[in-house]
């Protein structure tokens, strides 16, 4: 396990049948991939009602781990080719990652 890293884990919600885009705009911006996760959404925009019973849209979640010198151009990538700028179509967020194990072939790709 590599103690220290300069790792950044981007987080993008989006509504289910887009993680794609948000995948290949990562990937234009020169990330190696991501990982989908499926889950369904709760907050303020998912209030909507047919026949009287709420709906629980569907979501995918993209995890993508970039290097922290490629988290701004990976991040605007996503908000340049995405919706998600427009109110209630997702969300993009960033957290540090302190340790990292397993993608040792990433780290010998870009001379680390």
């Amino acid at each position: 396990m590599n103690k220290e890293t300069e790792f950044e884990l981007i987080v993008t919600v989006v509504e289910r049948g887009n993680a794609d885009y948000v995948v290949e705009a990562t990937r234009s911006a020169g990330a190696s991939g991501g990982t989908i996760i499926y889950g369904r959404g709760s907050g303020i925009h998912e209030k909507d009602r047919i026949l009287g019973v709420a709906i629980q849209p569907e979501k995918e979640v993209v995890l993508t781990l970039v290097q922290k010198s490629e988290k701004k151009a990976v991040m605007q990538s996503i908000l340049d080719n995405t919706n998600i700028t427009e109110v209630g179509k997702g969300i993009c967020f960033c957290l540090p990652v302190l340790n990292v194990a397993g993608i040792n072939h990433d780290l010998r790709k870009k001379g680390n």
